[in-house]
């Protein structure tokens, strides 16, 4: 195998490999996946030199360990995390020279909950329909990684861009969501929907990559019947039989048969990618562009 590659020495919660995603392939049910965070994302590959559709490591609140076989420049952005090489402190968020055979410690989250790891000339595995993005929900794209797992890198640029500040947003401290009404916000009744856009949610901890669940009052549906399967975009807020909103994220269905009570303007969704669980959740009703 070729030497550049890393090797996976703690794959922590759950790390996977995230570039701009897959869209356009909705009708074939493929949802379009990609960095939850992807100015964070875009960051980590400006900050190495790489073209910005290379793909990175995602991590989720603990990080992870590599050694690369090669010399690589390394970026960590998004959630501020300690970042270390053979012990010693490094930089976060601005690139970091790692030689062959060190070990790269990304350590947890001090605040957010999603890390991006960018290696000069970008995590090369197969792509599947344009895309190496992981896609939990349809299993496409390469596995969550393992310990013990190579990863193939592709060759750096010549050239690395050189960035002499890469300021970015915080984790959010209450998360502001602008939300479009409808489609079937008919078939909540009106108290339900004045609720939805005026009272506050928290972040369940039983969000992930398909969607952000909330906690918090339930809306209460003026239509009880049956709705047919019908097609799910980016940001829709789906509404479960328990009445507690769900954000639909980069790996959501493409389908579902739950009303969709309003959808989430998709520049607002990267904050949601980094709020921690219990964090504050308002939806903001505005009028559609």
């Amino acid at each position: 195998m070729s030497d550049r590659a890393l090797f996976v020495v703690r794959a922590g919660a759950l790390t996977t490999v995230q570039d701009r995603g897959r869209p356009g392939h909705a009708h074939l049910g493929v949802p379009r996946s990609g960095a939850l965070d992807g100015p964070a994302a875009a960051l980590a590959n400006r900050l190495v030199g790489n073209r910005p559709e290379a793909a990175v490591l995602e991590t989720t609140l603990n990080g992870c360990a590599l050694r690369p076989r090669s010399t690589v420049t390394v970026a960590v952005t998004g959630a501020p995390c300690p970042v270390a090489v053979d012990g010693r402190p490094a930089s976060w968020a601005a690139p970091v020279h790692v030689p062959a055979g060190a070990l790269l410690t990304v350590g947890a989250a001090v605040s957010g909950v999603r890390s991006y790891v960018a290696v000069s000339g970008g995590v090369t595995v197969e792509p599947v329909l344009g895309s190496r993005s992981t896609d939990l929900l349809s299993g496409l794209g390469p596995p969550p990684l393992t310990d013990g797992a190579i990863l193939p890198l592709g060759s750096p640029a010549p050239l690395p861009t050189r960035v002499d500040t890469a300021p970015q947003p915080a984790p959010p401290g209450e998360l502001l969501l602008r939300v479009v009404l409808g489609p079937r916000n008919d078939w909540f009744t009106p108290e339900a929907v004045r609720d939805f856009t005026t009272r506050a949610f928290r972040v369940s901890s039983a969000s992930n990559r398909i969607g952000l669940r909330t906690e918090g009052p339930a809306l209460e549906r003026r239509l009880m019947g049956e709705l047919p399967s019908e097609g799910m975009v980016l940001g829709a807020v789906q509404v479960p039989p328990d009445g507690r909103p769900v954000v639909f994220l980069a790996d959501h269905p493409t389908t579902g048969g739950y009303p969709v009570i309003g959808v989430v303007r998709e520049p607002d969704l990267p904050a949601a990618a980094q709020a921690v669980p219990g964090t504050p959740v308002r939806f903001l009703a505005v009028r559609r562009r």
